[in-house]
């Protein structure tokens, strides 16, 4: 159980430029101390958010970027103050591997909306160091923001729950739409949306997919569980579907009308936004004042939400539907997902490839 006092280098995969073309790149790991976790990475879910980042998309990137926060690793050494882990678990990363840990959300286990929250990549860390994300061989994070992923779960399988999966948990918990019996509305049918169909219905919930086109149909009723399909140029299908929803998880990073999802919703029904999108959504109050309706967001999970989100998916045996490559391959799966042909989120097999090539 060594202090970690050495510093290492790790190989990853980073963008130099808003072009956002992936390269090795050879880079120092930041300053351990005794809180911290050294993590070889297995493998790395490929989230939009990777896309938006590497291409500067947000306006907000620093280069050269090393995305990837959907990891699964192996710890191979820990701080002397770790508590929570040992040589040879099996983790997960998400997001975050920061906070201030004394504002009101770091004090009632929602660090995610810390002001000053540590992105896993793009940001800088407390000593200085940029933080990189897990297209890499290896990480160092605290060990508050590591997560052990349950005995039996495929690490391919878990790495998109650590984003994904814990992003449609979080609302469905916070706002108390976990019972079973509710009608939801998934909108968007990809990484995050094909979870949120898996999660709602392994809660008990009546699921219509909303989707753009009737491409995917056959795979959300068939092969995911949805209860319903509905294609939102359908005006005919979605007046027959209005005041019959509780909620929707709207999924999609791209603008988009929210009027015709409003009218879906019920009586105090919520729409909850969980894309990234960089341009304003419009809607008139009449659609939100005549049903008290709500529309609100939420963001990722916290730490604790992660861990009950995993346990769930263990007892329930919710997987995500993925496709694995290797790292040579993450510049035409940027390309697919740009272009949403994935079914239904990439997972890196970082251990799996040759980093410096």
């Amino acid at each position: 159980m060594g202090s970690l006092e050495t510093e290492r280098t790790t190989t990853g995969w980073a963008a130099r430029d808003p072009s956002g073309v992936l390269s090795p790149y050879t880079y120092t790991l930041r300053s351990t101390g005794p809180e911290d976790v050294f993590v070889k990475v297995m493998c790395c879910g490929i989230c939009h958010t990777d896309l938006h980042q590497a291409k500067n998309d947000l306006g907000m990137s620093n280069y050269p970027m090393v995305p990837g926060h959907e990891v699964v690793g192996e710890v191979l050494e820990v701080g002397s103050d770790v508590s929570k882990f040992r040589v040879g678990d099996i983790v997960g990363v998400g997001c975050i591997v920061g906070c201030c840990r004394n504002c009101r959300p770091c004090d009632s286990d929602n660090e995610q909306y810390c002001h000053k929250k540590i992105w896993s990549y793009n940001d800088v860390y407390t000593d200085g160091k940029p933080t990189q994300g897990g297209f890499a061989g290896s990480m160092v994070v605290d060990q508050k923001f590591v997560v052990n992923i349950p005995e039996g779960m495929a690490p391919e399988q878990v790495a998109p729950l650590l984003c994904a999966g814990v992003t449609v948990y979080s609302p469905l918990n916070h706002f108390g739409l976990m019972g079973s019996g509710l009608r939801g509305g998934i909108l968007g049918l990809g990484g995050v949306g094909h979870m949120g169909v898996k999660i709602a219905k392994a809660m008990g919930h009546h699921v219509t997919v909303i989707s753009s086109s009737d491409k995917k149909k056959v795979e959300a009723l068939e092969h995911l569980g949805a209860d319903d399909y509905l294609v939102s140029s359908d005006a005919e299908g979605m007046q027959k579907a209005t005041d019959s929803l509780d909620y929707i998880i709207d999924t999609v990073p791209v603008f988009h009308p929210l009027e015709p999802y409003l009218s879906l919703l019920k009586l105090d029904g919520k729409l909850i936004l969980t894309g990234v999108i960089n341009t304003p959504l419009q809607f008139v109050s009449p659609m939100v004042m005549l049903g008290r309706k709500s529309i609100t967001g939420s963001f990722i999970g916290s730490m604790k939400e992660t861990e009950e989100m995993l346990n769930f998916c263990k007892e329930k045996n919710l997987t995500s539907m993925i496709e694995v490559v290797k790292m040579d391959y993450i510049n035409t799966a940027m390309e697919r997902l740009e272009k949403n042909d994935v079914r239904y989120r990439f997972v890196v097999d970082v251990a799996g490839s040759k980093l410096d090539q």
